[in-house]
């Protein structure tokens, strides 16, 4: 993620416990996203800015620690989740329509199982585009 640049997405996605009764213990659902406005090692953020983001105010900072800082207007969390995943093939895969839908990711058959390398979109602009398709709201507040 350090070598995100303006421009770029970042996008949130979580394994959620469901409320309801399903046929699987999660739900791999999308949360938010960033379009990238700066990245900055979190030891280089002035203690005058610490309010900002939480990962700068931790205990024991790593010299590789970073913070993404958003575009505002275009950034946020989502309204509500978006639902994305399926369990297949021994693990938790993004469903194969979504797939298809977003032009691929840089892992292999979907997988979106806890990683050191987080998944990265092969056709960033096709997310967008189905992205639009759900019309969602995207909230701009800490709460």
């Amino acid at each position: 993620m350090v070598g995100m640049t303006k421009g770029d997405l970042l996008v949130f996605y979580g394994g959620l416990r469901p409320v309801h009764r399903c046929q699987h213990r999660l739900i791999y659902a999308l949360q938010g996203m960033y379009v990238v406005w700066d990245v900055v090692y979190a030891s280089a953020v002035p203690t005058d800015r610490w309010h900002e983001n939480a990962h700068v105010r931790k205990i024991k900072r790593g010299d590789t620690d970073i913070v993404v800082r958003a575009k505002p207007g275009v950034s946020g969390r989502f309204e509500q989740c978006i639902p994305i995943g399926e369990w297949r093939d021994g693990s938790y895969r993004v469903r194969r329509d979504i797939l298809k839908a977003w032009g691929g990711l840089s892992v292999k058959n979907g997988f979106i199982q806890r990683s050191a390398v987080p998944p990265a979109f092969a056709k960033p602009e096709r997310f967008l585009d189905w992205l639009e398709e759900h019309d969602m709201q995207l909230l701009q507040r800490n709460n």
